[in-house]
């Protein structure tokens, strides 16, 4: 039987990624690259092109050099660390383009949600949270984002082992009224506390889904209350979903279906 023979262009693109593999987590520049692996410049630079494009490499600029990406780190299994710098690029930047504190909190086994990752702005009076910081159950923007692609049921039972604490007169707390705002967080793809968990803030979050369409963990931003409030939360709140979406996709998840 005939074998097949090699296609350049793959041959190229898995030269390129053992290169990287064998100097990770320190970065490969594309001069490196070009001259070691006797590539074509243009080549060269549409092969990592392509392949960041799907998360297998990362760059970190020309002058930083190229590294193994998110996505390909994931699929290997390495490490809870990798995703955690994955999540932490991310909300770098978008705090530093909202001005707002802006974390990631996980399930902690007892119903509640605790602070594993943070960015924020270092000046002025501002909203913050530090990691490690636990919020019970029934914080409105977290639990919605955690819980809008639960079965409903199962949400029932959360708030009936857990109870809804009434934080602010906005709070809402009547089981129909929280059905209602689950079904607007999934619509939206994010959800929205304004003055529901104290009345000087608003916050919104949204879901970060794993490999089956579970959510793993929240992405949130708060602000003040007259930072955060009804003229810019859709705004804002778009940019949150799309900075957990490019967390979810970089770190090999699928977005949940419910």
């Amino acid at each position: 039987m005939a074998v097949a023979g090699k296609v350049p262009a793959v041959a190229s693109a898995v030269r390129v990624i053992e290169r990287l593999a064998a100097e990770w987590p320190d970065a490969v520049t594309p001069r490196q690259l070009v001259d070691e692996l006797q590539l074509n410049r243009s080549t060269c630079y549409n092969i990592l092109s392509t392949l960041q494009s799907a998360g297998w490499v990362r760059s970190l600029s020309d002058r930083g050099g190229w590294t193994l990406g998110p996505r390909l780190l994931t699929l290997t299994g390495v490490s809870r660390a990798v995703a955690l710098r994955v999540m932490q690029d991310e909300i770098e930047d978008l705090s530093r383009r909202l001005g707002f504190v802006v974390f990631i909190a996980e399930r902690d086994g007892s119903g509640g949600y605790v602070v594993v990752a943070k960015a924020e702005r270092r000046r002025g009076v501002r909203v913050t949270v530090s990691v490690g910081e636990y919020f019970e159950f029934s914080a409105p923007a977290l639990m919605n984002a955690f819980h809008a692609w639960s079965a409903e049921e199962e949400f029932d039972r959360a708030v009936e082992r857990h109870q809804i604490k009434q934080f602010t007169p906005n709070t809402l707390v009547d089981l129909a009224d929280l059905h209602t705002e689950l079904k607007a967080t999934r619509q939206r793809g994010y959800s929205i506390s304004l003055q529901q968990f104290d009345v000087a803030q608003g916050g919104v979050a949204a879901p970060i889904f794993d490999r089956h369409g579970q959510v793993s963990c929240v992405i949130t931003t708060l602000a003040f209350a007259s930072e955060l409030h009804e003229g810019n939360v859709a705004e804002i709140g778009e940019r949150v979903a799309a900075c957990a979406a490019r967390i979810t996709q970089h770190l090999g998840g699928r977005p949940g279906t419910r």
